[in-house]
């Protein structure tokens, strides 16, 4: 097993996790997948192309927050784990945060009622709410990843906030080299795609 923990450690976070089309779980179905944390009792990180149809304006409300963005925005789906905490992913600027990290450059994560606050009233060019996360148990994210089931791939910021969900799972693709084209299409079961 010294093999398989040595990869663990290869597995270098922030990066991007792309779903094989084998992957059948109608959560995880072609899903670009930004990883944030990986170590050996476990990993976790967010879907970032799967948005829900509920108005980011509509879910502020209920948390007495106002949105002053676009309406039309839509929160995003980022795995099924914990779909009530909602983590917010943001390109930092003018607005101060208090509990915000940064995960990659350019890029910063907070899960603050304060600091969404802020950030709805002035929302930044890139802002992506994400209900839930996609979590991995010890070993269970190198084991997927050595059944052939992700193709790792380095992040890129254009990607996550990208404007058309739909493209991004083909452009990350493209990032690694791989035409979507030659990979063998599988269909999801009842063909129906995950709406929420």
């Amino acid at each position: 097993m010294s093999g398989m923990s040595a990869l663990a450690s290869d597995l270098s976070t922030p990066m991007l996790l792309l779903a094989m089309p084998q992957v059948r779980d109608p959560f995880f179905h072609k899903s670009v997948v930004l990883l944030l944390h990986h170590e050996d009792e476990g990993s976790f990180g967010f879907i970032v192309n799967r948005p829900t149809g509920i108005k980011l304006q509509e879910i502020l409300e209920g948390m007495e927050v106002s949105w002053q963005g676009d309406e039309e925005v839509v929160a995003h789906f980022g795995g099924p784990v914990q779909p009530q905490i909602g983590t917010v992913l943001f390109s930092p600027g003018p607005v101060e945060t208090e509990a915000a990290t940064e995960v990659l450059p350019g890029v910063s994560i907070t899960q603050h009622i304060g600091d969404l606050a802020r950030l709805a009233e002035t929302p930044p060019p890139d802002f992506r709410l994400f209900l839930g996360y996609a979590g991995w148990g010890s070993g269970q994210l190198m084991e997927e990843i050595l059944r052939n089931d992700w193709l790792t791939a380095p992040v890129r910021s254009d990607l996550i906030f990208a404007p058309d969900p739909e493209q991004v799972w083909d452009d990350a693709l493209r990032s690694v080299g791989v035409d979507p084209s030659t990979l063998p299409s599988w269909t999801v079961p009842g063909g129906e795609e995950p709406t929420n």
